[in-house]
């Protein structure tokens, strides 16, 4: 494979007037920062879209993680268009720029919470060794779960294995579809701390969506899907 040439040190997001088609007419009748306009999201800012029921947070995230292809308009990864990036440079970018956290998780249930995260450790780049394994899971409190198989642990615990299993590699941005949904206050303040340490370590952006206003992280922005 080739080398990706252009990956800069410091990666930018642009989007283009961007809507999904099979959103398009009920988003435009609702005013957003988001859908439609023209926005430079620059490596370290940490960007909070508030997204009410129905406004396609899900949608938004897995166009920018090149998951969906059906709307209009252009995102970009350092000014590629990425409907014009190939398999084999996205998945680079997968590996070394861009982690995410999925609303539904995406864990393997039948393998256990460490080997979930391990994977994705092993199939990147390495950043850390395996030992930071057990240090993230003491922090957020799953510990003592890592050797059970993944889909027997509680969605709260799950979700904590996603958040280990997206911060265990390389980026510059991480996305993330509602990480703390199952969590709760003590469980979220955990994971959060953990998410800033991470992201401040590596000088990383991150772009979250709730439905809710709150005050996990000192954000550069704050958006309204």
């Amino acid at each position: 494979m080739q080398p990706l040439l252009y990956i800069q040190l410091n990666m930018q997001l642009v989007l283009q007037n961007i809507i999904p088609v099979p959103l398009k007419e009920k988003l435009l009748q609702r005013s957003s920062s988001i859908w439609n306009k023209q926005l430079l999201f620059k490596k370290g800012e940490w960007i909070k879209i508030n997204a009410p029921s129905g406004s396609g947070k899900t949608t938004f995230i897995h166009t920018l993680y090149k998951l969906r292809n059906d709307y209009e308009g252009t995102v970009q990864y350092d000014e590629k268009d990425i409907r014009q990036i190939n398999a084999n440079d996205l998945a680079v970018y997968r590996q070394q720029k861009i982690s995410i956290v999925f609303q539904d998780l995406r864990l393997f249930p039948n393998i256990t919470a460490r080997e979930n995260i391990e994977l994705n450790r092993v199939m990147q780049t390495p950043l850390y060794e395996e030992n930071k394994i057990d240090e993230m899971a003491e922090i957020v409190g799953v510990a003592g779960i890592l050797q059970q198989r993944a889909g027997l642990c509680s969605y709260g615990e799950q979700q904590r294995i996603a958040i280990i299993r997206a911060l265990i590699q390389p980026f510059d941005w991480l996305l993330m579809d509602e990480p703390f949904s199952h969590l709760d206050k003590d469980n979220i303040a955990k994971a959060a701390a953990l998410i800033a340490a991470e992201c401040t370590k590596r000088n990383a952006g991150f772009i979250l969506t709730d439905l809710d206003e709150d005050a996990h992280f000192n954000y550069s922005r704050k958006l309204l899907l």
